[in-house]
């Protein structure tokens, strides 16, 4: 089976998190998945996009195989320290993203941090096809 897959290369602007949004809720849709994982997905996303970026852009590279969903986000500048700030007891990036997702990742590439999150997809009976 051949996995789905878009990428999305946006300004790093607070201006374009929408469009981000806007392909996420698109692919939601074909694929027919439940709020609640639309939604975890849009959290996780957005807590990635606030944070500052490696340069003027930031991608977003989401690919679906197998009942999961797996979104690469980058480039970053210090994502994995973000990580592990605060502890248990804050609510930081680490907290979110482990709440939300299935599993996160960070891999070096070029001297930056990308993050890539799995999320198990969860459909919605009998929605459209």
């Amino acid at each position: 089976m051949t996995a789905d897959e878009i990428c999305l290369t946006l300004p790093a602007d607070d201006a374009f998190h929408g469009v981000a949004h806007l392909v996420l809720g698109g692919l939601a849709a074909r694929l027919n998945l439940s709020f609640e994982t639309l939604e975890d997905l849009e959290l996780a996303l957005d807590a990635l996009l606030e944070r500052p970026s490696d340069g003027r852009e930031v991608t977003v590279r989401v690919l679906v195989e197998d009942g999961e969903l797996r979104a690469i986000v980058g480039p970053f500048t210090a994502v994995r320290a973000e990580l592990g700030e605060g502890g248990t007891n804050s609510l930081n990036l680490g907290r979110i993203l482990g709440a939300v997702c299935d599993s996160v990742q960070i891999e070096d590439r070029d001297g930056s941090q990308w993050v890539e999150l799995t999320k198990r997809l969860d459909t919605v009976e009998g929605g459209p096809s």
